[in-house]
């Protein structure tokens, strides 16, 4: 596992870079041996220089070394101003005296340069690497994936469950670890998903069975039935009940209970039909990894249906 290009934020505590932040001469061994650092950004000036709180002395981050850009994209100042408050992993570039007060000259751009060309740009599909939610949108989840080098997590990726938003999963600085999907050649930009690791259809309904009735989420819907998700990578199908479609509209996202009608390996189905729903959003659900990443490192392939099944769902890691 990777333990020297981590998400920001994940260092910030550790002996290592306590040791670094306790006096000018740990600081003068970290911008010697080049080693990444973490302070927390205090202040974004006029100037969008960063200010960053490394306990002996102030951290400067000039505009043009606060963030990794590629060839041909040009920075943007918002990346720039939402670090304040925020840790952020640096180098040491310069140590200097400023009416008389110790500042450290800083790089958050060469951190990043480092991450991508010794850490990132050997990873390939099928890697399982750790990461931290950044911001949601409906489309996805950003991620940090080392040095605030930042992944998309598609929301189709999420799960094999249907979701409606990314919240609905996730949450701004949740810690994860996400397979790499696939890699764009051209812009060096990594892809990433989740639903490889929370488990096969059999490895989910393995914990239940006909006749239960068990707790679960309406995400969606339709003409022919409710959707009623029974864990993160695992949902059935409830028979819609007359006159009751709008009402139900209304409590997408919502608890509900169920009663285990069948289950049906090959098919993938299971028939539930809809006891009670509740006006109260469920508590957002952990990951449950079905693959550990402490013991797995890399995926070649994973199939979500049972090999009974006709209707295949797969990835094949290439």
């Amino acid at each position: 596992m990777n333990e020297t290009f981590k998400p920001e934020g994940a260092r910030i505590a550790t002996e290592e870079n306590q040791s670094y932040l306790a006096s000018p001469a740990g600081l003068e061994r970290a911008m010697n041996l080049g080693a990444i650092i973490e302070g927390v950004v205090m202040v974004c000036d006029n100037q969008l220089r960063l200010h960053v709180d490394l306990h002996c002395a102030e951290g400067i981050v000039e505009p043009e070394e606060a963030v990794y850009c590629r060839e041909g994209e040009p920075r943007k100042d918002i990346a720039v101003i939402t670090r304040v408050g925020k840790p952020i992993a640096v180098r040491v570039l310069a140590l200097e005296s400023r009416n008389g007060i110790l500042t450290a000259i800083l790089s958050r751009r060469l951190a990043q340069e480092t991450c991508m060309r010794e850490y990132l740009s050997r990873l390939r599909p099928g890697d399982i690497i750790p990461s931290r939610v950044t911001h949601l949108e409906p489309f996805g989840a950003f991620l940090d994936i080392g040095c605030g080098i930042s992944s998309l997590l598609s929301v189709d990726c999420i799960s094999v469950s249907r979701i409606a938003h990314p919240r609905d999963r996730l949450k701004t600085g949740m810690e994860l670890s996400v397979v790499v999907k696939n890699i764009d050649c051209l812009s060096g930009r990594i892809y990433v998903s989740l639903r490889e690791l929370l488990g096969t259809w059999e490895e989910n309904v393995a914990g239940f069975e006909a006749g239960q009735t068990v707790a679960g989420i309406i995400r969606s819907v339709e003409s022919y039935g409710v959707f009623v998700e029974l864990a993160p990578n695992l949902a059935g199908l409830a028979e819609l009940r007359e006159g009751c479609e709008e009402d139900l509209r209304t409590r997408i996202g919502q608890s509900a209970a169920v009663y285990i009608k069948s289950i049906v390996p090959e098919r993938m189905k299971i028939k539930l039909v809809l006891i009670d729903a509740y006006c109260t959003e469920p508590q957002r659900r952990r990951p449950v990894y079905f693959v550990d990443p402490a013991k797995t490192a890399h995926l070649d392939s994973w199939r979500y249906s049972p090999a009974s099944s006709v209707r295949v769902i797969e990835t094949i890691f290439k």
